[in-house]
């Protein structure tokens, strides 16, 4: 368990800080990303999709897809999950189907804690122009769970975190979860162990990008 002074300065550093700017202070959606050619990427099925400009329309209940993330360490699984959270869901599965994920860096690292990434800027101040309402937290925040980072309530964007450890009522539901790692958690815990600069923002020194992000539905 980790101790509430260590806790709270974690949580400072990860999410408070640099989670998403305001609307329109991020590079557009699908243009001027780190490894994207701007058009729009293919997903699992071969089909390319334009990047939102606002927040696309919430999953329908009982649907789930499969995100996979390509890292030089590895591939990530994500079951997402309509049932946990329809809006940042969609909003996960359009991002990652048009290209804008493509080449973005997972920039925070925090051992035992969390990996956040989803910033087309890398620094963790950036969005993908526009920003929407949290969700009501379903579930608890345990190993692979996957939930949205933010600057305040119903700042959401495109940035997201992974947790490395049980969380359970050590973190306020003030993030909104929408799916689970369900294949690499190896993968998440060697980018955890790479270096970083330390509290109070934890930098990747030599951030792991999203080389390809793909959808699929199960």
């Amino acid at each position: 368990m980790t101790r509430p002074g260590t806790f709270l300065v974690l949580l400072a550093a990860v999410f408070v800080a640099a989670a998403c700017a305001p609307t329109g202070s991020s590079s557009a959606p699908g243009s001027g990303l780190p490894g994207s050619s701007g058009a729009g990427s293919s997903d699992a099925t071969g089909s390319a999709a334009a990047c939102p400009t606002s927040v696309p329309a919430g999953l329908p209940a009982g649907e789930k897809r499969i995100v996979t993330i390509e890292t030089a360490k590895g591939k990530i699984e994500i079951t997402v999950e309509a049932n946990l959270a329809p809006i940042a869901t969609a909003n996960f599965v359009a991002l990652a189907s048009c290209g804008f994920y493509d080449g973005v860096n997972f920039h925070r690292l925090v051992p035992g804690f969390v990996i956040q990434g989803g910033d087309p800027n890398g620094t963790g101040s950036g969005g993908p122009g526009y920003t929407f309402e949290d969700e009501p937290v379903v579930g608890d925040y345990v190993r692979g769970a996957v939930a949205m980072a933010n600057g305040g309530p119903d700042t959401n964007g495109s940035q997201f975190f992974i947790i490395l450890d049980d969380l359970t009522g050590r973190l306020d539901k003030d993030y909104s979860l929408f799916g689970h790692v369900t294949s690499g958690m190896d993968v998440v815990e060697a980018i955890a162990a790479m270096q970083n600069a330390g509290p109070p923002n934890n930098e990747a020194i030599e951030p792991v990008a999203m080389d390809r992000v793909t959808v699929s539905t199960p």
